[in-house]
């Protein structure tokens, strides 16, 4: 299965795994929408995606407000008259103590993580039954299978996200709509300079665990490789998928490795 001229919207397209994923995409011939709050990276991701295809747009779009999802979904579709794949990847991390974490900061953590997809979603399904088929992609996080230190907030978004989006699948309210759930572990990305602290500030470091993760580019393959066979959900990870593993078989186990995380 190739992407060629297929409409893909990607969130969060100015840097990291969207980035990745519109590059990947873009060699492919697909027709690109990125969508972000930064144009100044978008316009430099839309550079570097036009050397590859004649059509990359970019649409301006704050995932946490829901006029501009709703305008944001209208000029998508607008774009080419369809979208035939949704790539919801916007997100934002975490990185403070659940006791040290404010309302105010998961709230946040919300808004971006669950009601961004979940509101894009809910805008483009309409025009997804009325073409009778499409593509949802999810990127969510091994934190939304269990919990894990230092992010509280992030594992309750991720735990939503995951439940939405599976009601999608088991509903499957448009035969011919394929939805992919994507559960990474750690990615080299730059999420953690971004990642909200107990106050909702920005953390500002890049930690150990994330500068040894995964390369960008290798996550980004695995995605639109699962992307192709329409699979369910994919774990993208290396060790930290023990802990998932820990968690079905050794409860105990999995608590004692979880509690020295961070």
């Amino acid at each position: 299965m190739t992407y060629q001229d297929k409409v893909i919207l990607i969130t969060g397209a100015s840097s990291g795994i969207g980035k990745e994923l519109a590059l990947l995409l873009a060699s492919e011939k697909a027709r690109i929408i990125l969508a972000a709050r930064n144009e100044a990276k978008l316009l430099e991701v839309q550079a570097q995606c036009l050397s590859l295809t004649p059509h990359c747009h970019i649409v301006l779009m704050d995932v946490t407000d829901e006029k501009q999802v709703q305008e944001g979904a209208a000029k998508a579709i607008a774009i080419h008259g369809r979208i035939d794949v949704l790539i919801n990847n916007a997100g934002v991390t975490q990185r403070s103590k659940l006791i040290d974490t404010s309302p105010t900061a998961i709230r946040k953590l919300m808004e971006v993580n669950f009601f961004g997809p979940m509101m894009l979603t809910t805008a483009l399904l309409p025009q997804f039954k009325a073409l009778g088929q499409g593509q949802i992609v999810v990127i969510s996080s091994l934190a939304g299978l269990f919990g894990y230190p230092w992010r509280s907030g992030y594992n309750a978004a991720k735990h939503a996200l995951q439940g939405y989006f599976e009601t999608l699948q088991t509903e499957q309210p448009i035969p011919g709509l394929a939805t992919t759930i994507i559960s990474p572990g750690r990615i080299h990305t730059d999420i953690t300079y971004s990642a909200i602290t107990g106050n909702g500030d920005t953390y500002g470091v890049m930690d150990p665990g994330q500068a040894h993760g995964i390369p960008v580019d290798a996550c980004a393959r695995k995605i639109v490789s699962t992307m192709r066979k329409k699979k369910k959900m994919v774990i993208i990870a290396r060790f930290e998928r023990v802990l998932l593993w820990t968690k079905r078989y050794f409860p105990p186990l999995f608590y004692f490795i979880a509690r020295k995380g961070n």
